[in-house]
């Protein structure tokens, strides 16, 4: 598997949960064993414009954080682009899923996940997709730009019982037919962080749901850092989905 990371997010870009110090260090200690680790380049100017507007990179430059979220959007491209090939994952902040077109709010800046989709479709790499958001908060970002493509699917689970969550995302993954199964891979709905329903198990067994469908769909799959803010359990969590999404077997 490779991990798609870079130095420049272990800095505090802002004042926010999603910046915190500590957070992404506690992923990487524990998922470095998993994959190989591969630095990230910035997407392209245009790359970012396919989704979003000009007053609203320029927005986001004079606030200090067009880099490191140009930074996060071009991690976001090489996942997907790594993910026809094997499984992948994009270790990378600012998170993106509440991220419109014009406008932007909750940690989020650029919308990663569609920046990333439109690179594969612009560059005729895939012609189905499906997007699964476990994310706690609903992206409202992902569906204000993405909704409405024909060529796309997105679950964003919703049910406050476990057991429900957990079939919605096997339903929706269960009659997937994708090029490309793209997970906005947020972890704050564990029971140890604010959403209080999942446990670390669950990301394990979700990440094996992924890579089974996208097998069966004859596709790849990568995964997108979004939420996850209880640092004593994030990394684990973390851990959990990516061995699902590996298909490893041993603790």
């Amino acid at each position: 598997m490779k991990i798609f990371f870079h130095s420049d997010f272990l800095e505090e870009y802002t004042y926010d949960p999603a910046a915190e110090s500590g957070r992404m260090e506690g992923i990487l200690e524990e998922i470095e064993p998993l994959g190989e680790i591969l630095s990230c380049s910035p997407a392209t100017e245009d790359d970012i414009l396919a989704v979003h507007g000009h007053m609203h990179l320029e927005h986001i430059r004079r606030q200090g954080l067009y880099d490191i979220s140009a930074l996060a959007a071009g991690g976001a491209i090489q996942a997907a682009r790594t993910s026809l090939e094997e499984p992948s994952f994009a270790l990378i902040r600012p998170p993106g899923h509440h991220a419109s077109a014009n406008s932007c709010w909750g940690f989020c800046f650029f919308n990663n996940m569609a920046v990333s989709l439109y690179h594969l479709r612009s560059e005729g790499l895939v012609e189905r997709a499906l997007i699964l958001d476990f994310d706690l908060h609903y992206g409202d970002g992902t569906v204000n730009i993405l909704g409405d493509e024909n060529w796309l699917e997105i679950c964003n689970p919703d049910s406050n019982q476990r057991q429900s969550y957990l079939e919605e995302v096997h339903n929706a993954l269960e009659h997937c037919r994708a090029d490309v199964i793209a997970v906005s891979a947020g972890f704050d709905n564990h029971i140890n962080d604010w959403g209080g329903l999942l446990y670390t198990e669950d990301y394990r067994t979700m990440g094996k749901w992924v890579r089974r469908a996208a097998e069966d769909s004859g596709g790849g799959c990568y995964g997108l850092l979004e939420g996850g803010y209880n640092h004593a359990v994030l990394g684990k969590n973390v851990r959990a989905f990516l061995k699902g999404l590996s298909l490893t077997e041993d603790a």
